[in-house]
């Protein structure tokens, strides 16, 4: 109910525009965003790497509805892999579809995507295509799988365990050869799309996990969960999949102790940060997926 409720806020555009312009609404995003401008993020970027992480960097944003602000979107990005590549930051970029333009017009979000793959592949980097809500996901997938053998291995993109399809999308994926990060899920999906029951979720994320891990593929297993942690180091070990062959992913802000931990014991780490002025979605989405969020959020707000 508490999941339902909060998605259910990232999609009210009134509470939406009256939070991401008040002090209020950024001093609580703070938690789970790294700051409102590109400088903010290269900062924090860089902190995050001298504790031994790399970083997967979104400049926060979808659903953009004309070919300007897709076109915006897109050069903060190319500002973003230049600034990377300077200041050699162990890091990459994350990017959503519809914040390129997908909603406008495809064939623009696939150019301006593939320019900035382009660019990404100059400055040796990489791009992950960041999975959206069900209506997107074979759209999502077909332009990755389209795109990659023109940049192979220079383009992901990500799979919720919690649809249904899911297993059949990772086996087609990782034939690819097309790095996935796996995560759970965090958009309101229907009972016949996505399964209901957190425990269907965990299963299906453990059978995915294994998938992924003895595909010889390098891929993101991305979560916060401990049980799906050790799922996997267990895995790992019984397969003698040495820790270089895969990464742990985490979200900024969200189980900073763990991250650190699972570094100190030999593990990859890397850390996803967001950053922009468009966070109100994401925010909610973190909330709707962890209700520990909403009572750590509401403490430090009674300081």
């Amino acid at each position: 109910m508490l999941r339902a409720f909060f998605i259910s806020l990232s999609e009210n555009k009134s509470l939406r525009a009256m939070a991401e312009q008040s002090a209020m609404g950024r001093r609580l995003s703070g938690r789970f965003v790294a700051g409102m401008t590109l400088e903010d993020v290269l900062q924090v970027t860089a902190r995050t790497n001298q504790l031994g992480m790399s970083v997967s960097i979104d400049n926060l944003g979808e659903n953009v509805t004309d070919a300007a602000e897709a076109a915006h979107s897109a050069q903060l990005y190319h500002q973003l892999l230049d600034e990377i590549a300077a200041r050699k930051l162990d890091a990459n970029c994350s990017l959503k579809l519809t914040h390129m333009g997908l909603d406008v017009d495809e064939k623009l979000a696939q150019s301006i995507t593939l320019e900035l793959l382009e660019h990404a592949e100059r400055v040796n980097s990489f791009l992950r295509v960041d999975m959206e809500g069900s209506p997107y996901t074979q759209k999502t997938i077909d332009f990755t799988r389209k795109i990659h053998p023109l940049h192979p291995g220079k383009i992901g993109t990500v799979i919720q365990s919690y649809l249904r399809r899911s297993e059949d999308d990772v086996v087609a994926l990782c034939q690819d050869g097309i790095r996935i990060r796996l995560c759970k899920g965090a958009y309101q999906e229907p009972p016949e799309i996505a399964f209901p029951d957190k425990k269907d979720v965990d299963n299906n994320y453990v059978r995915l996990m294994k998938i992924l891990l003895k595909s010889g593929v390098y891929h993101g297993i991305a979560t916060h969960d401990e049980k799906m942690i050790a799922e996997t180091i267990a895995f790992a070990e019984s397969e003698r999949i040495k820790p270089d062959q895969f990464e742990f992913q985490m979200l900024y802000g969200v189980r900073r102790d763990l991250q650190q931990a699972l570094v100190k014991q030999g593990w990859r780490m890397r850390v996803y940060i967001p950053f922009g002025t468009e966070w109100y979605p994401y925010f909610m989405r973190r909330l709707a997926e962890r209700p520990a969020n909403v009572l750590f959020l509401a403490r430090n707000l009674l300081k």
